[in-house]
């Protein structure tokens, strides 16, 4: 049995929010998402929430905090450095790549051009969590 997930979506394109709502909807399943346009918005939904997500997909480009810097920012915090954090992005720059992992994120996953191939990871990924032993705030 898999529980449901409340996810903290960190995106600043409108298409993106707009692609992973529609997968969820497509694959017919009732996580929760909050969106946050960028690394300051979420910081204060974070800081601000009764509650924490369970987990957090974060885009790695993005105005105001980017990726990295919002993830030092996130690993540095006594309270939210254990929420899990799977970058979710275009760069398959191998920098990013090694300096996420080195940060602490929990996984990193490309953005697939075509839709059918999104849908099929972001499928794989939230199931994946939602079998987990998330840490409940």
């Amino acid at each position: 049995m898999s529980n449901l997930l409340d996810v903290l979506l960190i995106e600043d394109d409108t298409i993106e929010i707009m692609k992973l709502n529609r997968t969820i909807s497509t694959l017919n399943v009732k996580h929760k998402i909050t969106e946050a346009n960028n690394g300051e918005e979420a910081l204060s939904i974070l800081k601000e929430g009764n509650s924490l997500p369970d987990i957090i997909l974060l885009d790695l480009n993005m105005p105001k905090i980017n990726g990295i810097d919002f993830l030092k920012i996130l690993k540095n915090d006594v309270h939210l450095k254990y929420i899990p954090t799977i970058v979710l992005t275009t760069s398959n720059n191998r920098n990013d790549l090694l300096e996420c992992y080195k940060i602490g994120i929990a996984g990193y996953v490309l953005k697939p051009l075509k839709y059918d191939d999104y849908v099929s990871k972001i499928e794989k990924l939230l199931a994946y969590w939602s079998i987990n032993e998330l840490i409940k705030a």
